[in-house]
């Protein structure tokens, strides 16, 4: 089946929902055990001690999380998520990095300015005994508000006042367009003002990555574009001790583990570039089969660390035990 998705015509009942965020709080009931992830998940990738900690989850509408699915196919896949017929939540888990004398954050979160089940990350970091002000890099798999809207605080402060800042250069360049109220479509302005306001504030300490270069010793950045026009993954070198040598940390590349590994050819409706995801999507989720290769994901059940096998002509998530 393909998608009459326009990329850039996201407009509509679904963005405003996602953005308001007004169901979030009520729907919390709906969340599956871990959604606020008070236990932290800890393990050990190579050289990596990483904790995944939870920024606490965000609602997505059916029409942004199954533009592809019939409407006969769309009430079961919605409760596997753990939602209604009309909406479901996505955890946000963020991995916490320790290697040598760094403390990496992958992606910091929603802030104080999203939807309010969001947000929990400086909470949960605490509860965890993880300071913030030991964090000496974040990096940032792209500039959507779940993902950078954490940088910087009410007050105005940030989050990891210690932390040097990594974005791709793609994705500099598309949000901090100074002409973005005429190249971006009208309802990309607000997410557009708020990178700017996140990458700017920023700017002095922020390092503009490239595919194929490292964070730090054995962190490569990966180059999946198309759900924003620089969207980058990580990959981890070395091996988890139970036969998968490299993690790929994916951001939003594939936002479920249930819908894109059953239906690769499906599309989602917050991709910018609804075929290029599509099309990069499946070339990792693929990789990661292929090589046996750790995945971790943002918006996947929480802890959302596990591995592809494949499945027929798809794949099925094989969460870790």
């Amino acid at each position: 089946m393909t998608s009459s998705h326009n990329p850039t015509d996201v407009s509509g009942p679904g963005r405003r929902e996602f953005l308001a965020g007004t169901s979030a709080l009520a729907a919390s009931a709906l969340l599956p055990k871990g959604a606020y992830a008070a236990d932290i998940k800890r393990f050990r990738h190579g050289g990596f001690d990483i904790s995944v900690v939870s920024d606490g989850f965000i609602m997505l509408p059916v029409s942004i999380v199954l533009p592809d699915a019939t409407a006969e196919e769309r009430p079961e896949i919605m409760r596997r998520l753990g939602g209604t017929p009309e909406k479901a939540p996505f955890h946000t888990n963020i991995p916490v990095i320790r290697t040598g004398d760094d403390l990496i954050v992958v992606d910091d979160g929603s802030g104080t300015r999203f939807q309010e089940s969001a947000g929990k990350l400086h909470a949960n970091l605490l509860a965890a005994g993880i300071d913030p002000s030991a964090v000496t890099k974040v990096v940032l798999t792209h500039a959507h508000p779940d993902h950078a809207g954490g940088t910087v605080g009410a007050d105005g402060t940030l989050a990891f006042p210690n932390a040097q800042y990594f974005v791709s250069e793609g994705e500099w360049r598309f949000w901090t367009d100074p002409n973005f109220e005429k190249t971006m479509p009208q309802v990309l302005h607000g997410f557009a003002k708020g990178a700017q306001r996140d990458l700017f504030a920023v700017k002095d300490r922020l390092t503009l990555v490239k595919p194929g270069d490292e964070i730090v010793s054995g962190m490569q950045v990966l180059d999946t574009r198309g759900h924003t026009p620089g969207h980058i993954s990580l990959q981890l070198s070395g091996g988890d001790g139970a036969g998968h040598e490299g993690l790929v940390i994916t951001g939003d590349a594939v936002t479920s583990n249930i819908v894109f590994f059953e239906h690769p050819d499906w599309h989602f409706g917050f991709d910018t570039d609804a075929e290029l995801a599509l099309k990069n999507r499946k070339a990792l989720i693929d990789r990661a089969a292929s090589e046996r290769l750790a995945l971790l994901g943002y918006h996947w059940a929480y802890p959302g660390i596990g591995r592809a096998e494949r499945n027929g002509a798809a794949y099925r998530f094989v969460a870790a035990g």
